[in-house]
């Protein structure tokens, strides 16, 4: 069998939730040429459509498939975690979006798609390939698992660079450029673990076993605020295992 393609183009889709994924998403799917209505706010009257598309709040997801479920053949959602109980597929873009994108945002980013039958995940497989995402499968039972891979490969790495911050202007580094400078940093970084993986990219302290330093890192953490010591313990102790791995291989 052949994968499947983009969608037809006289599909119509109902994009329900006015939010920042909602709105990107609508603009996607125009520019593919496709009939969007809305983004809708809850509680606006839903047209007729093919396929439903719910981008609410997890905690919404029941109460807007209830109500597209007379207006719709196919039903889907687009969160990471939640199990497919009241819709007939999913599809999760694996990016991380403030509502002003640009329509060809999708184009080459991952999306997890599930489907209740082998038609629905059709549907969300054809969602991804219209917008130019790479469509990968994630079935209910390893969602929650998933997007908590998710969470720290985006929210977890702005908690640890909001630190970044806090102790770079400690050490009189001037606020308005601690971004600039820290970033070319942290896109090697990245691009070393795209490449290799953590282990072989792992460099520092820890790495090279260097208590004096790890020890000095500690105390300067301390006197600049006490809140981030747990968190620089906590990184160490983690790092330290991927230390451990670097030196078996």
């Amino acid at each position: 069998m052949n994968p499947p393609t983009a969608l037809a183009p006289e599909t119509t889709i109902a994009i329900i939730g006015a939010g920042r994924l909602g709105g990107v998403l609508a603009r996607a799917f125009r520019a593919d040429g496709l009939t969007v209505h809305g983004p809708l706010r809850r509680g606006d009257e839903i047209p007729d459509a093919d396929i439903a598309l719910l981008c609410v709040p997890d905690a919404a997801i029941s109460e807007a498939a209830s109500a597209a479920r007379p207006h719709a053949t196919r039903i889907g959602h687009v969160s990471g975690a939640t199990p497919l109980d009241d819709v007939d597929f999913s599809i999760h873009p694996l990016q991380t979006f403030t509502g002003t994108e640009s329509a060809d945002v999708f184009h080459g980013i991952g999306a997890a798609i599930a489907g209740r039958t082998p038609e629905d995940k059709n549907i969300a497989e054809q969602l991804a390939r219209t917008l130019g995402a790479r469509p990968f499968e994630v079935d209910d039972p390893h969602r929650a698992g998933y997007h908590a891979a998710a969470s720290f490969a985006s929210n977890f790495v702005l908690t640890v660079l909001d630190a970044a911050e806090q102790l770079a202007a400690s050490a009189g580094i001037p606020g308005d450029e601690v971004r600039d400078l820290l970033a070319p940093l942290l896109r090697r970084t990245v691009d070393n673990w795209q490449s290799s993986g953590s282990t072989a990219s792992l460099t520092g302290p820890i790495a090279r076993g260097d208590e004096v330093t790890i020890t000095r890192q500690r105390a300067a953490v301390d006197e600049a605020d006490l809140a981030l010591t747990s968190l620089f313990d906590e990184l160490v102790t983690a790092t330290r295992a991927i230390a451990r791995q670097k030196v078996a291989v």
